[in-house]
């Protein structure tokens, strides 16, 4: 497998192992199903605490989910998702990375161009004639004598290309787009090499842009059989992003739902506390004709309303139309309170505002 790809797979279970609330994630649950069914037991969620709470595999800033991890990630857990034919493809090299030179902060005399234009037509022989380790040493001489000439690496890549030796063409192509972003040369052998190690979207990416700068047949033929796989994958992902973004939309209505709900019912509540405190009659409006008009002659002042509203038993009796009638009855004839000496619940409720608003209670 491309060393790669096997790394950021590494960084994933990485991430998973220290992380193991990532596989309860809405996006994860493929991940989970199939660890499940090979026999792994997934920790249980913990409760989140609020201000750490995550719902999507992004939230997490230390981690990355590349195109490259996402799709070998798919495609591993679930092959019949995203079949590529891989024909072609080989495994990566390994070797150690060849010898650059420094292209920055160096002098390159003239003598020494020659001598590197020299190496580098010897290079090009040997390579026409197959030989293909005397072609990479020359060109690797040419490139100490004169590391600031992109074609030289380029030319290495090619060589490279030609030993399945991918990765090493990758680096080469690397530096010498580095010097010479504008040159086509080592676009199209950077899509060849990402065509040997599989990277189906990378090579269409390079071998687009070879043809734009300067068409090229191979590259353009290339072209034609890496696209395709490319969107392939690349509308596989789309639609894995779709529906992440939905279900993203989805949880945010939800939000906006529960919290209008949340206001609606802090409005209702609100509403029946001043609908509460409405109903209840103001000073000299109480039975007992005292100053206050609080029964029982409670004493001049303002009442404590907020000792009645924040008592429920007080707010319900409020919504009783026995007890709501026989205050208004009151209300019109204080001496009417006689009338209702004998009926417990009316009593209770007169005797718990004598209470709540500092008079003594009724006999």
């Amino acid at each position: 497998m491309d060393p790669r790809k096997v790394s950021e797979l590494k960084g994933f279970v990485q991430l998973c192992d220290s992380k193991p609330e990532i596989l309860h994630l809405p996006e994860m649950s493929f991940f989970r199903e199939w660890l499940q069914g090979m026999g792994a037991t997934v920790p249980p969620l913990a409760k989140p605490k609020e201000s750490c709470q995550v719902n999507s595999l992004f939230d997490y800033p230390d981690f990355i989910i590349t195109p490259s991890i996402l799709t070998l990630v798919l495609s591993t857990m679930y092959p019949s998702i995203l079949k590529i034919d891989n024909e072609g493809v080989i495994e990566p090299d390994t070797d150690e990375p060849q010898e650059m030179g420094e292209f920055e902060n160096v002098e390159v005399t003239e003598e020494m161009m020659d001598q590197a234009n020299e190496k580098k037509m010897e290079a090009i022989n040997a390579q026409g004639e197959g030989d293909l380790q005397k072609a990479l040493d020359l060109f690797t001489e040419a490139i100490k004598l004169n590391p600031c000439l992109a074609v030289l690496y380029a030319k290495r890549a090619s060589v490279y290309i030609q030993m399945q030796k991918p990765n090493a063409a990758i680096r080469d192509c690397d530096r010498a787009i580095q010097i010479n972003p504008d040159s086509a040369q080592p676009y199209k052998w950077r899509g060849k090499a990402h065509r040997l190690l599989g990277h189906w979207e990378e090579a269409a990416k390079d071998l687009a842009t070879a043809c734009k700068l300067d068409y090229d047949e191979s590259a353009s033929a290339l072209l034609k059989v890496v696209q395709p796989k490319a969107n392939k994958i690349m509308e596989h992902r789309r639609k894995y992003e779709r529906k992440r973004e939905e279900k993203l939309i989805k949880e945010k209505q939800e939000r906006i739902k529960k919290a209008r709900k949340e206001h609606a019912r802090a409005q209702r509540d609100e509403e029946a506390r001043q609908s509460a405190g409405a109903s209840f009659p103001g000073a000299g409006g109480f039975p007992g004709g005292a100053p206050g008009g609080f029964p029982g002659g409670v004493p001049g002042g303002m009442p404590n309303f907020e000792a009645f509203l924040n008592d429920p038993e007080l707010l319900m009796a409020m919504k009783d139309p026995e007890v709501m009638a026989a205050f208004s009855d009151v209300s019109k004839n204080p001496a009417n309170i006689t009338k209702y000496q004998n009926n417990p619940k009316i009593m209770a409720i007169i005797n718990k505002l004598s209470s709540k608003f500092g008079a003594p209670p009724q006999p």
